[in-house]
């Protein structure tokens, strides 16, 4: 990749900022971007339901969720047959876990 200094993969000097991560106004936004329209409760793929904090939080308790998402081993890579989800999507979402994934 020709642009792959901090620079120039953040646009404008954008921060990714990761403090005090809410289900609602940052989690949910990249499940509807990436996750929903695959893992729903009427889609099911994989058996897997994202849709709702409670269906996630199951995923998120096991660890399956952040495993899966972050492409590690021995996990199903997600999105499947798509890239993986930007570095500050992650972030944000790793960030909610260990702040304790609370439904706010």
């Amino acid at each position: 990749c020709s642009s792959d200094s901090e620079e120039d993969l953040i646009p404008d000097g954008v921060e990714c900022m990761t403090e005090n991560m809410s289900y609602s106004a940052d989690i949910l936004p990249i499940l509807e971007r990436n996750c929903l329209s695959c893992h729903n409760a009427s889609s099911l793929q994989g058996g897997v339901n994202l849709e709702g904090y409670d269906a996630l939080k199951l995923w998120v308790d096991n660890g399956v969720f952040l495993g899966s998402i972050k492409w590690e081993s021995g996990f199903s890579p997600m999105p499947q047959g798509g890239p993986q989800l930007p570095e500050c999507d992650l972030n944000k979402v790793e960030a909610w876990i260990n702040q304790g994934a609370q439904n706010n």
